[in-house]
């Protein structure tokens, strides 16, 4: 028995798991109060992964684009970055946080927005916005590198970089939540609340749900502050809950302002849900309350009411972002699962080294590969073409013809997810997260059964 993890041994992608790193620095940016994001590329570089936001969170948001043609290409498109500045501002004047976010391509010609920042702040901004506050913030996400998860981690730590300033103890806890849905985000403010700390949550997702209203309707935003981000640097501590999604900017608040900080783990599951509580506990001073761990009993009795009698033995791939495939794996072995193959859509190196990776290849006591840079011909040609039996298939939208295709059960988790409807609203993390995910899951096997016709002992009734 074995866990090895091993990068795709073929050049190329087909089918890829992850989209690109411009696409992780969008994401961060909706979560900012006053802010649009102007993606430096060419417009296919906003609408397409606009589209995707949209069609996971069923919702239209603001982002905007420098449009770059074949001219900019060649002579280079710094203009148009100040063109769209100035129009932005003009069409929004509630604008105040603007990142100005590279691609491949404006990387590669090499314009260079960091110049173009410094000269707009010497002169369009004190020329035709002159007592208007406006951030402009260049954040580098070149496609051709990385994911877009390394995108969001990125501009994560960007944003936070550039609020943050050190002033008074606030008394506040910074709660970096990673790549999320807004369920999950209501779901750790409550655990917060209960346990009585005043949180920081970036970025703010919880109100994507846009009303309609009879007035008019809204665009969803988040609500994260200019505020709340300057506060980061007088908070008593942070968590990020992802280290690849906010790792890098919890790591900067501890080194540039010796904020104590704990990183992970993701808390999918009781003993991780259990983790987390405790690093409240641990940077805050605040007890555990009862009535949490009254929750915590209530999700273990409905996880005790279906793991050895239908989760047992069942075998598992799960693909999609890091911290999410590997709390999930997690999550699989608590619950006598075998989860077999990992995937992980992009290349980071320090994935081998991770020690929840590490814990997998000392604990497993079953067959598992983790495969890097990924793509879903890695699971398709291990179920098409080496014999890979799998019982069930995690992961976001994108993988479904697989499982269409193969005649294999999937439980549609992480982003994008846009052939369920409402899964945002519900939480993966938490307590009622593992109580969610795990009656999901076994409803996803249970209909599996009810098309195939098998009869109640295939599920371990007996």
């Amino acid at each position: 028995m074995a866990c090895e993890i091993k990068e795709k041994e073929r050049p190329g992608c087909i089918n890829p798991i992850f989209t690109c790193q411009p696409a992780g620095a969008q994401f961060a940016s909706i979560g900012i109060k006053e802010c649009i994001g102007i993606v430096h590329g060419g417009q296919g570089c906003v609408m397409f992964v606009r589209l995707v936001f949209s069609q996971h969170f069923k919702e239209s948001f603001e982002i905007a684009s420098s449009s770059v043609h074949e001219d900019g290409a060649v002579f280079g498109a710094c203009g148009r970055v100040e063109e769209a500045v100035d129009v932005l501002l003009m069409r929004y004047p509630d604008v105040k946080v603007v990142p100005i976010i590279s691609t491949c391509s404006t990387e590669v010609i090499g314009d260079d927005i960091d110049g173009v920042v410094t000269k707009l702040n010497a002169g369009l901004l004190k020329e035709k916005y002159p007592g208007r506050e406006v951030h402009l913030i260049p954040i580098h996400t070149p496609s051709f590198v990385g994911s877009m998860v390394s995108g969001y981690d990125v501009a994560v730590k960007d944003f936070v970089s550039h609020f943050a300033t050190r002033t008074e103890p606030n008394g506040k806890l910074n709660l970096l939540t990673g790549w999320v849905n807004p369920g999950d985000v209501t779901e750790l403010k409550h655990l917060v609340s209960a346990m009585g700390i005043d949180a920081t949550v970036l970025f703010e997702i919880e109100s994507f749900d846009a009303p309609l209203m009879p007035h008019g309707n809204h665009v969803a935003h988040g609500t994260t502050t200019m505020d709340d981000l300057r506060g980061t640097a007088n908070a008593m501590g942070t968590i990020a809950l992802n280290p690849y999604e906010g790792g890098r900017a919890a790591k900067y608040l501890q080194q540039e302002f010796d904020i104590p900080t704990i990183i992970g783990p993701t808390p999918i599951g009781i003993r991780n849900t259990d983790t987390f509580l405790k690093n409240l506990k641990t940077l805050t001073g605040k007890p555990i309350p009862e009535s949490l761990v009254r929750e915590r009993g209530i999700a273990l009795d409905a996880i005790t009411d279906l793991t050895h009698m239908f989760f047992a033995d069942k075998r598992v791939a799960i693909y999609g972002n890091p911290d999410l495939v590997i709390g999930l794996a997690e999550f699989c072995l608590d619950l006598e699962m075998k989860p077999t193959l990992l995937l992980l859509g992009d290349d980071n190196p320090n994935y081998k080294t991770d020690p929840r990776v590490k814990a997998l290849q000392e604990n497993v006591d079953h067959d598992m590969e983790i495969v890097t840079n990924a793509d879903f011909w890695e699971l398709e040609d291990r179920i098409k073409n080496k014999g890979l039996e799998l019982d069930l298939i995690l992961g976001h939208s994108k993988g479904r013809f697989i499982s269409i295709d193969y005649n294999i059960p999937m439980f549609r988790v992480g982003f994008p997810t846009y052939d369920r409807a409402g899964m945002h609203r519900h939480p993966v993390v938490g307590y009622a997260g593992a109580t969610w995910l795990a009656e999901q899951m076994a409803n996803t096997l249970f209909t599996d059964m009810e098309y195939k016709k098998n009869k109640e002992w295939v599920l371990n009734m007996w």
